[in-house]
C-alpha cells in the first residue's frame, strides 16, 4: 500500500532512478533511511519492478517508433499477446479499454523493419483489426 510520500518518492525515481538517496530524502524532507526502507519495501512488494535505462534522444536517432491499437476476435487475447511476446520489435503490450483491446509499442530501426513486423503482425490469428500510429516527436 503506498501513501502520499510513496506516490513522490515514485514521481522522483521515475525522473531520476540514480539520484542518491541522501538527495531524494531531501526533497521529500524524509530521512535518507525512510528512503532506503520505503525503497525497498517498494521493491520487495512489487510496487517498484526494477530500474531501467533511458537513453538520450540523440542515441536513438533515426529509430521507426508507433503505437498500434488491436481488436481481437471473440477470447483470444492470451494467444494474441503471446505472439506479440515473440516479436523483438514490441517492446510493451497494454490491455486497454473501449474500441480497442490491447496497445503495442513497436520499436524499429528502420522503417522497412518497421513495415514488414507490420505485416507480420496483422497476420497473427486472433487479430480482427489494427491501426497505427508513428511517434514523430516526443512533447516531454
Amino acid at each position: 500500500m503506498t501513501d502520499e510520500i510513496d506516490r513522490k518518492l515514485l514521481a522522483l525515481l521515475r525522473a531520476n532512478a540514480r539520484e542518491p538517496a541522501a538527495a531524494l530524502a531531501k526533497k521529500l524532507k524524509i530521512s535518507r533511511g525512510t528512503v532506503q526502507n520505503r525503497i525497498a519495501r517498494m521493491l520487495a512488494t512489487g510496487a517498484i519492478g526494477g530500474f531501467t535505462v533511458r537513453t538520450a534522444p540523440e542515441l536513438e536517432t533515426g529509430r521507426v517508433r508507433a503505437v498500434m491499437s488491436i481488436a481481437i476476435q471473440g477470447e483470444q487475447s492470451g494467444k494474441v499477446i503471446k505472439a506479440l511476446n515473440g516479436f523483438p520489435q514490441v517492446e510493451r503490450i497494454y490491455t486497454t479499454n473501449g474500441r480497442w483491446d490491447l496497445v503495442a509499442k513497436i520499436n524499429t530501426a528502420t522503417l522497412a523493419d518497421f513495415s514488414a513486423a507490420l505485416d507480420q503482425i496483422r497476420l497473427i490469428e486472433g487479430i480482427a483489426a489494427t491501426e497505427t500510429s508513428l511517434l514523430l516527436a516526443s512533447a516531454k
